[in-house]
């Protein structure tokens, strides 16, 4: 079965990459070729843990898809989106540094999937504004986010897996991730200027225009700002707080989703506006494709492999968990993909005569993952979403033209994260 299993998963995967039809209808394709040949059934992929859907992250998506539809109602994208047309100067670099800096912040406070949400609509108005092609500037949000998110534990949703699996805190994380996120973030906005270089031809139009714009006038409803942006307060607050609450994000994110329906007043029409039907029926997909290589053994295979491969090599296990989970992670979506391999990584770490050589490789295993998750268009939560909104705006992405970028963007990350992972936890040893 593990090779039926991998067939189909690579055919879909081909199907996916290539485009010959919709992701959705290649995902659910996948998915019902494994229940054909009896992989998957309704238990595996709809109640299982370890095979089945994360309804979390399902519901955490959706929880925030309705919370940025309500804010859309008080104008506020539109405000951001003047400001920052008027603190760039319309200077097409200046802007996407802006963005950059912006979405790296937010994604490591809240997490990077609701950031591109909340970020996204802020991007297409403001290069409506400016007359620009809003395509480079949604692509290296993306980027930023998923750096971004790498620093904190609530930042990116594998950092909350590993935390759960290895008990560490949301202190552990900003000592230990934040330092070599700050780098990469420097490191990223200079590799912008070379990959997205044709972008920064373009004239900025003139200062005038850009002057005699009043971000105030964008705001439909001051009231109803003033509410969503407590509600949202409370939301950051309820994700920050969630392990001492006992409450999963995705329950912050659907009360914070019922708490701005109340507030605001409006109509299913209005709040269900901005939810992505397609990029959750495809994630869905995704989860049950990844959970049929699960349950034939195929990705646990692999990790033992690895295992036996490094035996008591603790900076090369450190390399092939930072290197390995990136390459792996860039054909599954990093969720799973961490869920899959958390309990292989707990086993090396228990292994260690010294805590100073085991939990490093809980540090290696989060960069790797989260930042792998730049290689493909399917490599991370935020990578599906924004391809979505960019769809649904007449603004498509391709799978390779977002790859050719993500490949560049990963390895130079990658090579920065391993120095940094060599000289902190193993060169002194």
């Amino acid at each position: 079965m593990a090779v039926v299993a991998i067939a189909i998963f690579v055919v879909t995967y081909a199907l996916i990459a290539t485009e010959r039809i919709h992701r959705v209808a290649a995902a659910l394709g996948g998915v019902a070729a494994l229940v054909l040949v009896g992989i998957v059934d309704a238990q595996t992929a709809f109640f299982s843990a370890e095979t089945g859907v994360d309804w979390n992250v399902i519901f955490l998506l959706l929880g925030m898809m309705i919370i940025v539809s309500v804010f859309k109602q008080t104008g506020v994208f539109e405000y951001l989106a003047i400001w920052a047309a008027q603190r760039s100067a319309g200077r097409p670099y200046r802007l996407m540094a802006l963005l950059v800096l912006v979405t790296a912040t937010a994604s490591a406070l809240l997490d990077n999937v609701t950031t591109v949400l909340l970020v996204a609509p802020v991007t297409f108005a403001v290069c409506a504004r400016l007359g620009f092609s809003p395509v480079p500037y949604l692509i290296a949000q993306v980027f930023a986010s998923n750096i971004g998110g790498t620093a904190t534990l609530i930042g990116d949703p594998p950092n909350i897996i590993i935390a759960s699996r290895a008990g560490l805190t949301f202190n552990d994380f900003l000592i230990h991730l934040t330092p070599i996120v700050v780098v990469l973030l420097v490191a990223f906005l200079g590799v912008c200027r070379l990959l997205f270089r044709d972008t920064f031809r373009a004239a900025p139009p003139p200062a005038d225009e850009i002057a005699d714009l009043r971000p105030a006038d964008a705001i439909t409803d001051r009231r109803l700002l003033v509410r969503c942006l407590l509600v949202l307060a409370a939301v950051v607050l309820g994700f920050v707080l969630h392990s001492a609450l006992h409450l999963e994000p995705s329950m912050v994110a659907m009360l914070g989703a019922g708490a701005m329906v109340l507030v605001a007043r409006v109509g299913a029409a209005e709040f269900l506006e901005e939810v992505e039907w397609p990029t959750l029926v495809f994630f869905m997909g995704l989860f049950v494709l990844v959970g049929g290589l699960v349950q034939v053994g195929v990705i646990s295979s692999l990790g033992q492999a690895a295992v036996d491969a490094v035996g008591d090599r603790y900076l090369l296990a450190a390399t092939w968990l930072l290197f390995g989970s990136a390459v792996l992670g860039a054909f599954v979506d990093n969720i799973p993909y961490t869920a899959a391999m958390a309990p292989i990584v707990e086993d090396l770490v228990a292994a260690a005569p010294d805590p100073a050589l085991g939990e490093p490789l809980w540090w290696a295993f989060a960069l790797g993952a989260d930042l792998g998750g730049n290689t493909t268009a399917v490599a991370a939560g935020a990578n599906v979403v924004v391809i979505g909104i960019a769809a649904r705006h007449g603004q498509a992405i391709s799978f390779w033209r977002f790859t050719k970028y993500g490949l560049l963007v990963t390895a130079m990350t990658l090579v920065l994260a391993w120095v940094y992972v060599w000289l902190r936890y193993y060169a002194f040893l």
